[in-house]
């Protein structure tokens, strides 16, 4: 083998190195993304379902504040543990709704 083909051959296991490593950060970062984007839409889920409980006036004390632990956990990387926080708040924006429309036809205070 001359040097011509020593130095080609070099080059080409650099690349090929490269594309592996490529592919293998791909590979191990794309959950994390994916995991992000569904703790987003969550979150957004969440907050209309608080708002909407909220514009019938039945927002529940705790909703909000359990969006804010969920958003710590998010941020110190506890995106399962955030997202069963953020999954409570929704649920609790929903519940409140329907609590809003069974004590609609309740007379005295709300």
């Amino acid at each position: 083998m001359d040097a011509h083909q020593k130095n080609y051959r070099g080059k080409f296991m650099k690349i090929k190195n490269l594309s592996v490593i490529s592919i293998i950060t791909a590979c191990l970062f794309s959950p994390v993304l994916a995991s992000a984007d569904n703790y987003e839409n969550a979150v957004k889920e969440a907050n209309a379902s608080i708002d909407n409980a909220k514009s019938v006036n039945y927002e529940w004390r705790d909703s909000r504040k359990l969006l804010k632990k969920a958003d710590k956990l998010n941020n110190e990387g506890k995106t399962d543990k955030a997202m069963k926080l953020v999954n409570k708040a929704k649920k609790q924006g929903k519940l409140a709704v329907a609590q809003a429309e069974q004590q609609s036809t309740v007379s005295g205070p709300h």
